[in-house]
């Protein structure tokens, strides 16, 4: 489809094959396995598996779509899919790094992220080191002669942390390491990584591609070259495999996303607002207001301030904290008490005990992550009513 589309039409066009039907609405291939029409042909197609459908675990029509307008919407050349947002992670691993090598990532994290660097890749001989992701010379300084990956969230995940993609960028490439950000919580209605100098953007598209808490899935965007060399073989052998019917749900998510997100940055910002002015909040964390670390980085490289909300309670003591936190969470009769993000119904948890629950005190800490936290993911409900729902706690 022609790249020089605007961006809602490539939402609602881009990727779409049709089958000898003709049909309109795009189609839901649930097939395992593909025929052929002679010996030669199976032999032919299973040779370049990459250019034919063979076989669901690695080439499924729908997937392809859900792939091609996901390339299309981030400005990348190829997109793999995947079953999961960490499988989207563990693919990129696998696919750029090795035994002996060394992984530079910001510091705050998803919860399992951090679980996967800490924890899994060690035991393979992938060591990380966690820098603070707005120091650009903690980026500078963690770099070793094995470094072949700069990892980096932003927003990060729940502290809404912006780093500048750009700066992180041109470090990543002085030293020749494979530049992914992870822009699950931005979308690319809100950011576009690969046009500020990332070489890979990982997405779980649990969250706001799929927008109604419906499905899981995951996907890398970057050049043909690794996502095809690279990131393709990895998928075809291991299969973490993104299912055609979880493919087809993303796709028409996919059609209202700017629609969501933009909205959903609005009623955001308004409660966020809020929140600040509230005398039972300690403190809010939300890109756009003008007391977020980050303000001026966020205005220049983001749309919007995203969905994500966090803040503090008050509370003297961690005990204290806690049982602040959990009154407003246990207040709430319309936010919904669960982890997931990106949903059009606003979500509300507790990061310490749930999200980052198996992350060792001392990262919850370095992370910022109190007991005094709470993260909202505000969804399309009247921001009135939001407010007035977590009023009831506070």
């Amino acid at each position: 489809m022609d790249d020089s589309l605007n961006f809602d039409t490539l939402a609602v066009r881009s990727g779409t094959l049709r089958s000898d039907l003709n049909e309109h609405s795009e189609a839901l291939f649930l097939t395992s396995s593909f025929c052929f029409g002679s010996a030669a042909e199976a032999a032919e197609r299973f040779a370049n598996s990459e250019d034919y459908y063979t076989y669901s675990r690695f080439t499924n029509p729908t997937v392809s779509m859900f792939q091609d307008r996901l390339a299309a919407l981030e400005g990348g050349e190829a997109c793999m899919a995947t079953a999961s947002g960490m499988s989207a992670i563990l693919a990129v691993i696998m696919a750029a790094m090795q035994a002996g090598d060394h992984l530079v990532s910001s510091r705050s994290l998803f919860g399992s992220t951090l679980g996967m660097f800490s924890n899994i890749l060690t035991r393979f001989g992938i060591t990380t080191t966690f820098v603070d992701a707005t120091d650009l010379d903690a980026w500078k300084s963690a770099v070793r002669p094995e470094t072949k990956m700069f990892f980096l969230e932003t927003p990060s995940n729940p502290m809404t942390e912006v780093a500048d993609i750009e700066a992180v960028g041109r470090i990543a490439k002085s030293f020749n390491a494979l530049f992914v950000v992870d822009n699950s919580f931005g979308s690319p209605v809100m950011q576009k990584p690969l046009k500020l100098g990332a070489d890979v953007v990982m997405h779980s598209a649990t969250k706001f591609l799929d927008g109604q808490g419906r499905v899981l899935g995951g996907a890398l965007v970057g050049s043909k070259k690794f996502i095809m060399e690279k990131v393709f073989p990895f998928v075809r052998s291991a299969g973490p495999t993104l299912s055609a019917f979880n493919a087809w749900v993303l796709l028409k998510g996919m059609e209202t996303l700017s629609l969501r997100v933009n909205k959903q940055s609005e009623n955001a910002l308004e409660v966020a607002r809020w929140l600040e002015a509230h005398p039972a909040v300690k403190r809010v964390y939300y890109p756009w207001l003008e007391s977020h670390p980050q303000y001026a980085i966020a205005k220049r490289q983001q749309t919007s301030g995203g969905a994500v909300v966090s803040f503090e309670v008050k509370g003297d003591t961690p005990e204290e904290q806690r049982a602040n936190a959990w009154k407003v969470i246990d207040g709430t009769k319309i936010c919904s008490i669960t982890a997931n993000v990106g949903d059009t119904r606003t979500t509300i948890t507790h990061p310490a005990t749930t999200t980052h629950l198996r992350v060792t005190a001392e990262a919850r800490a370095a992370a910022g992550i109190t007991e005094a936290l709470l993260r909202l993911a505000i969804g399309l409900e009247d921001p009135a009513d939001i407010r007035g729902d977590l009023g009831r706690g506070l």
